[in-house]
């Protein structure tokens, strides 16, 4: 589904230097179709992205519909208009919510 696809697209975008210079793990719980459980680590070496818990804990919780979140990634949603709008809940580190945004 489209949440799997964006997810595909972020793995394959994900380099050492995103992991050097963000240092985060951000979960996502996305509600609807193909919602679920969801993570992108930029922590660990090399960096990941996929579907269930991040293989360590997350630092920001990012909670909204999954068709927002693929709005969101792909530019026809700005985060901070979401978040001001109550489509998108952050629990956590909101300068790491920050520099994942400038990535988008």
């Amino acid at each position: 589904g489209p949440v799997a696809e964006t997810f595909r697209v972020i793995r394959g975008a994900v380099t050492e230097e995103f992991v050097r210079s963000t240092q985060g793990v951000f979960q996502f719980e996305l509600s609807g179709d193909g919602g679920g459980t969801w993570y992108i680590d930029l922590k660990s070496k090399g960096g990941s992205a996929g579907f269930g818990k991040p293989p360590v804990t997350a630092d920001v919780v990012m909670s909204m519909s999954s068709a927002d979140f693929v709005k969101m990634f792909t530019g026809k949603l700005k985060p901070t208009m979401a978040f001001m709008s109550g489509k998108l809940r952050i629990k956590g580190n909101m300068a790491l919510a920050i520099k994942l945004e400038k990535m988008l």
